[in-house]
């Protein structure tokens, strides 16, 4: 997993010398935080990019097992921010309150930049920055993840092709595309789909395609996986959930599947209580 440690680390250490350096007289003692008491620390910076920071809440009491769920937000790749997804942490601390949150940007793709696999990358760097932290915050280095679009795509991918020491314990995906060979999205006549594939700036050969797709990707060591979907979703056809679906059955990875016929890309009122009841039941059993 420390695919990026090297320059990584540097990074923290310059950063950590530069916070030294002006709490002298506050923090050189400090080895750990407090773990009776609640903590939140917001744009902590894990890159020297301005998207690379992450938001951190630290519940009271935690110990050395207390776990995390990481949130990833969506934005087709090219936009969005971790604020979209404070309903989630405001669910989560309302009515999970022994779980810490990290709530993560990561640098967003451009002309110049393709997400892939910079943005896994930047996922990398979150994890590692945590496992070299969990002391000082007093956490475990066991996580979840809970992604929407994009976003979930990138904790799915990561989840199941990046998480090198397997410490992912489960990892949610709201309308997130898992496969790219999937012919909804090769159609040459369907210019939606061709602009999402744009945005990955490489030749899109099948081999491409496969090595950036969950559905791809996935085998029988994949941690526990819910899954979210719209029936009536413009950008993410139902097959992208179903086919996923039916490869964590055959290769016997606990999952859960729920199909909402009438939404779209997202939805509210009753389904999203649906949504927010079986998520937290799934990560209270599998985290």
């Amino acid at each position: 997993m420390k695919k990026i440690k090297t320059l990584f680390v540097f990074t923290v250490i310059a950063t950590f010398l530069m916070a030294c350096s002006k709490n002298d007289d506050t923090n050189s003692n400090i080895t750990s935080l407090d773990p009776s008491q609640i903590y939140e620390e917001f744009n902590i910076s894990y890159g020297i990019d301005s998207d690379q920071v992450f938001d951190l809440y630290l519940p009271a009491n935690r110990t050395a097992t207390t776990k995390m769920l990481v949130l990833v937000h969506g934005g087709g790749w090219t936009s969005g921010d971790k604020a979209d997804m404070n309903a989630f942490r405001d669910y989560i601390k309302t009515q999970m309150p022994d779980y810490a949150i990290v709530n993560m940007n990561y640098r967003l793709a451009d002309e110049n930049n393709s997400p892939y696999p910079m943005q896994i990358n930047d996922i990398t760097a979150v994890v590692d920055y945590l496992e070299d932290n969990e002391d000082y915050y007093v956490l475990s280095d066991d996580l979840g993840f809970i992604g929407v679009s994009a976003g979930a795509h990138l904790s799915l991918l990561w989840s199941y092709a990046f998480d090198d020491d397997n410490q992912v314990e489960m990892v949610c995906s709201v309308v997130g595309p898992t496969n790219f060979t999937d012919p909804a999205y090769t159609n040459a006549n369907n210019p939606v789909y061709n602009e999402l594939f744009a945005t990955f700036g490489a030749e899109l050969s099948t081999s491409f395609l496969e090595e950036v797709s969950p559905f791809h990707r996935v085998t029988s060591s994949a941690p526990p996986t819910i899954l979210f979907y719209g029936g009536q979703d413009p950008l993410i056809p139902t097959t992208q959930g179903t086919d996923l679906r039916d490869q964590l059955v055959e290769l016997n990875i606990a999952h859960e599947f729920t199909l909402y016929p009438n939404e779209g890309h997202g939805w509210t009122g009753l389904n999203l209580l649906d949504t927010s009841l079986k998520l937290q039941a799934f990560i209270e059993t599998h985290l």
